[in-house]
């Protein structure tokens, strides 16, 4: 779709309904703990018409590489040990809490609790333990994390050290087995996380490149019926929701992976816009994905 003509549906769509922001973090996640107020969070989301917000904290099972979050980020520190990042645990029972005031605090938005999950077919007993302990609505999967000899590694980390194309192949193939090892998740998150760090001096990242591998990954989620995210953090490529609809692909839904207020709902009704080109229309619900209705 021709970038204007988007820019025009996204102007309607913001004086319509805007998508239900289903990727948003707060305090209870480890990386947002001095930064993610979910009360203000809550006050921002009403203030931009959003119908429903989210929160999908972090779950974390796997230790990972601290690499250069302990110079960017000094209060992750507490949880690092021999250059290793361990995250807490979720506190289910102060984020459960958290959501209740903030549902009486603003009646008029949906305030929805979940949590993101990473490599969750690598946790299954420990997800298992925790979704039982909490009535978490949206659960996302994510694959922040990939293996690199004994330990494991975001993909930042691996840059470095192999060739950029590989570690996205890498990244791709992992997916189907994410799918295969873990029904605990319903939505698979940034697809395109990867690309957010894709090195200056590789080289140029082309979509094209790794056209089979991606649809090969997107078949795979669409047959498990998994609904795929459109996280606007970085704006997805059209090209891809595309293939997710070649591929089989039903259901999508939106997030801002908004650590902090002041990104709540960003680029919701670009991606919005988007969606509703490719054919996906809202639910009647606000907090259910938006289905292909053609």
């Amino acid at each position: 779709m021709p970038e204007a003509q988007l820019s025009e549906e996204a102007g309607t769509l913001r004086r319509m309904d805007l998508p239900t922001d289903g990727h948003v973090h707060s305090r209870f996640s480890w990386d947002a703990r001095l930064i993610g107020d979910m009360e203000a969070t809550c006050a921002r989301a009403v203030d931009q018409g959003l119908p429903a917000v989210i929160f999908t904290e972090h779950v974390d099972f796997t230790p990972f590489r601290a690499g250069f979050l302990t110079q960017s980020y000094p209060e992750v520190a507490d949880f690092v040990s021999d250059g290793i990042l361990t995250a807490p645990e979720l506190d289910v029972d102060g984020y459960s809490e958290s959501i209740e005031r903030c549902r009486a605090a603003f009646p008029q938005l949906h305030v929805v609790a979940g949590v993101e999950v990473g490599q969750p077919h690598r946790h299954t007993a420990q997800i298992e333990d925790l979704l039982a302990r909490g009535p978490f609505e949206r659960v996302l999967g994510s694959l922040h994390c990939l293996p690199d000899g004994d330990e494991f590694a975001e993909p930042w980390d691996l840059y470095p050290r192999y060739r950029a194309a590989d570690v996205f192949r890498d990244y791709l193939a992992e997916i189907p087995r994410m799918v295969a090892g873990s029904q605990a998740f319903t939505a698979f998150a940034h697809i395109d996380y990867p690309i957010r760090s894709w090195p200056q001096d590789a080289e140029p990242f082309r979509l094209g490149d790794f056209e089979e591998e991606l649809r090969h990954a997107l078949g795979v989620l669409a047959q498990a019926e998994r609904a795929l995210e459109i996280n606007t953090r970085l704006p997805m490529d059209p090209v891809i929701l595309g293939w997710w609809v070649q591929e089989g692909g039903q259901r999508v839904t939106f997030g801002s992976d908004a650590h902090k207020p002041d990104f709540i709902g960003h680029g919701l009704a670009e991606a919005g816009a988007l969606a509703a080109s490719m054919g996906f229309t809202p639910d009647v619900q606000p907090v259910a994905p938006w289905r292909l209705s053609r």
